[in-house]
């Protein structure tokens, strides 16, 4: 994890620059609806954060989109072993988990409003997103699995349990961090845009789009940052207790 952060290379000066340039851009409108201030953002978050509608509506987004990531993370474990193990299973998983690679996420929340509601909206869409990724991660983490071990393994008959444990996770554990990695952006991504389309009461997107509406840009730049800000803490909590769990195992 961090020689993935320190790839990111997000230094402070260079944040402090782009906020220097989108000031100095907003100056140069002269017009809040079209591009507002950094400074009148972060007055605006200020007043969201003494709101009580303002945390209701983080909790109602992030218990959807985390159930979403969650069930995917369930799933794509379990299918990718059985298709490690079968290959009849592996290739009937083939074609949809290629289609979720490819459809446009617009599509999937369009076609799934038809047969959900708008609550359950965003579950459906960050696991749809999600999946494929932490499948196809730990089916390549299996199938790549150190051969002349699992001999090994086999011609002293160790027991199944501790092949998984000692053989099987520390080879699937560094393909389960970058897919959670990348499945942990693409959630929040879909999730959020899900409720953008759908607008269930009381979410992020339903704040989003009430302010893409009114034309409120500083409230539509406010939810921006604190979607940002959630979807960088949760990344950090459930990689950390990834990390935790793996030297548990050890």
């Amino acid at each position: 994890m961090k020689k993935r952060v320190k790839n990111q290379d997000i230094r402070l000066w260079a944040v402090l620059i782009w906020l220097l340039v989108w000031q100095l851009v907003s100056l140069a409108l002269d017009s809040d609806i079209l591009l507002v201030s950094p400074l009148k953002v972060v007055v605006r978050l200020f007043e969201l954060v003494g709101e009580s509608s303002f945390w209701k509506s983080i909790l109602y987004s992030l218990q959807r989109i985390a159930g979403g990531f969650f069930l995917a993370l369930l799933a794509g474990g379990l299918w990718a072993a059985l298709s490690a193990r079968f290959r009849g299973i592996r290739q009937l998983l083939a074609p949809m988990v290629l289609i979720s690679k490819t459809v446009p996420v617009a599509s999937f929340i369009i076609l799934a409003l038809v047969w959900l509601s708008s609550r359950n909206l965003a579950v459906f869409i960050s696991f749809l997103m999600v999946f494929p990724v932490i499948y196809t991660n730990v089916l390549n983490g299996i199938m790549e699995t150190d051969k002349e071990l699992l001999e090994m393994a086999e011609v002293f008959s160790i027991p199944r349990g501790r092949r998984i444990r000692y053989i099987y996770l520390p080879q699937i554990m560094p393909y389960l961090r970058a897919g959670c990695s990348v499945g942990l952006g693409l959630c929040w991504k879909s999730g959020i845009a899900a409720e953008v389309i759908g607008m269930p009461k009381g979410s992020v997107g339903e704040r989003l789009q009430q302010a893409k509406v009114y034309l409120d840009t500083a409230d539509l730049f406010a939810w921006t940052l604190v979607i940002v800000v959630v979807s960088i803490l949760f990344e950090w909590v459930v990689l950390w207790l990834l990390e935790r769990t793996a030297k548990a195992w050890e």
